[in-house]
């Protein structure tokens, strides 16, 4: 090919991966369903979206290194801590259990429906076993399942990846070698295999170590550490034997993710977005490979071995991985009903197939036309119901906003109850003691814990899906700010500054400050002494023109703030929360309104402490002693 050949099939490549990404998510879909019939229809139309020219040997390394990659950051989001008791035995029992069952079901469709000989179905079998993190994870973002159910599939993709990877490659060695040294050889191969990748995985975990402990390098810095760190572990590995650098990736990961001193952010905007541009290059490009003539014939007999996998492989599996746990009836099936192939699948029968044709192995063509066809077909099965099926065995999380108010002055404990009496589940956090004992006595949940620390090590911000730092530094809300947003399930938001300067961090860091430009922190402190309270009533219900409007609790639970940006109309069905400056009084001994009433539900004022407020305490320090994670105290300054 020539230079301009070359030039123009590269900036193709990359422009439709991003392209039909984009259109993906304008559309809603997983773009999984965009792009392989973008790459196929470009490997159609143009020679030069045809990467085998373009990259020539070259190509299939880089999907192997481009997939440990993948691997490492899918590991990077497993915690072990958060896969205990039966969710744990399901996911080993869909490796151990899964994987015979699977291979040995698609290996004899192979046979029977698209008339490949032994070698070469027992190869497309093998192939399809793996599922993985690049569908598995946009579909359950997208269906958003309970999250024992999300944790097992999210395990068992990347976990099930690496196996199904080695399997492959220990089985196309053997039909190459043309042995026949019977399951016990075949089984010292895969555990060698298994043995090369833990070791190669050992040495990334102290290449880490020495980057991210020892020489502390900066995020930029310490993050292209990482990425050389696991492609020279996976690259090696791979030169000692084929595909063990994946085992080395994952288990880098998971070390990475689990191991005391890393200090991994939960989000990783550099790894996510390198991810998602080589999900959309690998499958432009391996799809692109697929030449319409290799279809021909094989869409029915494929349509009929995926029913298999569908119908009768994936639901046998889940039985026999869910036996005898407490697992719901519904979780069980929804398991039994999420397995599509991803760009492992692909991967590796763009390695396997054309090697096994090479090697003049009978039906070997077949395998990535059908791989091809399966990736397809399973993962739009899967996404046109996922959602529905979700529904329908009743494993999907609510809409519903459980927020986390940061903060124990009595604004903001009115406001914790407030919304808690408009039917919400709402989470407090306050680092004084004489505040923490006014959200008890107000029968609000208290948050343990120190905040800053339970941020970075998961804790108790798992389920929260909104932070409002609330306190009364501005300072401290805009640095929680900063931390909180890496590490949360959700938006987060805090009060706006008394002045855009005033402070020593707040003037020089992101993050959506709440209210109306004019409603800042001392104004909405002062407003409150002089008698506003906060109030709900329902969206058919106008506040007084005089009121504030804070936040709009949507008819199915979603609570969404008013923003110096955005503030959002009331429908039917919502309800207004509001700060009201000329409050009802509120009948002695009556008890919060319902969500969604004809009243307006206004809570009565806290009682001042008693005791004097202690000064204000450093940002780590434990709440037991009275202080805690500097949201300063209960004292209501107007600065």
């Amino acid at each position: 090919m020539t230079t301009n050949q070359i030039l123009i099939g590269l900036g193709l490549i990359v422009f439709l991966a991003v392209g039909s990404q984009v259109l993906a998510s304008r559309l809603r879909i997983p773009a999984l369903i965009v792009l392989l019939p973008v790459g196929f229809a470009a490997g159609a139309l143009t020679g030069d979206v045809n990467p085998d020219k373009l990259l020539g040997p070259a190509f299939q390394p880089m999907v192997s290194l481009a997939v440990a990659v993948i691997l490492y950051d899918a590991g990077l989001g497993l915690e072990l801590r958060k896969l205990t008791g039966h969710p744990r035995r399901v996911v080993w029992r869909l490796i151990a259990l899964g994987v015979p069952i699977t291979i040995a079901l698609a290996t004899c469709m192979a046979l029977v429906l698209l008339g490949m000989p032994e070698e070469a179905a027992l190869m497309t079998g093998a192939i399809l076993v793996v599922s993985g993190p690049t569908v598995v994870g946009p579909l359950l973002a997208f269906v958003r399942p309970s999250e024992r159910v999300q944790r097992i599939l999210a395990w068992e993709g990347s976990l099930i990846d690496p196996f199904g990877a080695i399997l492959g490659a220990v089985i196309f060695h053997g039909i190459v070698s043309g042995t026949h040294r019977g399951s016990g050889a075949q089984i010292g191969q895969f555990l060698a295999s298994i043995g090369v990748g833990a070791a190669g995985g050992a040495v990334g975990i102290a290449l880490l170590f020495l980057v991210l402990r020892v020489l502390r390098l900066g995020e930029v810095l310490g993050t292209s550490a990482q990425l050389a760190a696991v492609i020279g572990v996976a690259a090696t590995c791979d030169v000692l034997r084929d595909d063990t650098g994946l085992i080395a990736a994952i288990i880098m990961g998971l070390a990475a993710a689990n191991l005391r001193g890393f200090d991994i952010p939960a989000r990783r905007p550099f790894f996510e977005t390198l991810v998602q541009l080589i999900i959309g290059l690998l499958f432009i490009s391996i799809s692109a490979t697929v030449t319409p003539a290799s279809l021909r014939h094989l869409i029915l007999p494929t349509v009929g071995l995926v029913a298999v996998l569908v119908l009768v492989a994936r639901p046998l599996a889940a039985w026999a991985a869910t036996l005898r746990t407490d697992l719901t009836r519904g979780e069980r099936g929804f398991i039994g009903w999420m397995a599509p192939r991803g760009i492992i699948a692909a991967a590796t029968a763009s390695t396997f197939g054309p090697a096994l044709s090479a090697a003049h192995v009978g039906g070997a063509q077949k395998i990535l036309p059908v791989t091809f066809l399966v990736i397809v077909l399973t993962v739009t099965l899967y996404s046109l119901t996922a959602v529905p099926v979700a529904r329908r065995l009743g494993v999907t999380r609510p809409a519903r906003t459980r927020p986390l108010l940061v903060g124990g002055d009595p604004w903001v404990i009115e406001l914790g109850r407030c919304l808690q009496s408009a039917g919400l589940e709402v989470l407090m956090w306050a680092g004084a003691e004489t505040q923490r004992r006014q959200i008890r006595d107000t029968g609000l949940e208290l948050a343990t814990g120190e905040l800053l620390a339970a941020a970075i090590d998961g804790g108790f911000l798992e389920g929260i899906t909104m932070v409002l730092l609330l306190t009364d530094e501005d300072d401290f809300n805009a640095l929680a700010s900063a931390i909180l947003r890496d590490n949360v399930d959700g938006p987060v938001y805090r009060l706006r500054p008394r002045l855009p300067g005033h402070g020593v961090v707040a003037p020089y860091t992101g993050g959506a400050a709440l209210f109306g430009s004019k409603l800042t922190r001392p104004v909405v402190i002062r407003r409150y002494q002089d008698g506003a309270r906060v109030a709900a009533r329902p969206g058919s219900d106008p506040p007084p023109a005089a009121a504030e409007l804070l936040f709009l609790i949507r008819a199915d639970g979603r609570l969404v703030p008013v923003t110096e940006h955005t503030t959002p109309a009331p429908q039917d069905g919502d309800t207004t929360v509001f700060l009201d400056p000329e409050p009802q009084p509120t009948a002695a001994g009556a008890a919060p309104v319902p969500p969604h009433s004809a009243a307006t539900a206004t809570v009565p004022p806290q009682a001042p402490a008693a005791e004097p407020a202690p000064p204000r305490a450093p940002l780590a320090s434990s709440p037991d002693t009275g202080t805690g994670t500097g949201t300063g105290t209960g004292q209501q300054e107007t600065r």
